[in-house]
């Protein structure tokens, strides 16, 4: 998966995240269990992607150096 398609998988969890936790402040409270499974997941979803993101940047140690001098 390439970088720019993992930072727009985060971008959908941060704010799948951000919705749910307007929903769990104004739900009733019957509601509120299941609003707060639905925000537990996402946050692990929204978590993952960050770490992926995260992984993708760093750049390898074994990857060939693009910095190489004659």
């Amino acid at each position: 998966m390439s970088i720019k398609a993992i930072a727009l998988e985060l971008y959908r969890a941060q704010q799948k995240v951000g919705r749910l936790e307007k929903e769990l402040d104004l739900a009733a409270p019957g509601e509120k269990d299941r609003i707060q499974a639905e925000l537990q997941a996402a946050a692990v979803e929204m978590k993952m992607m960050r770490r992926m993101l995260d992984g993708a940047k760093v750049e390898s140690p074994f990857a060939p150096s693009r910095h190489r001098t004659k």
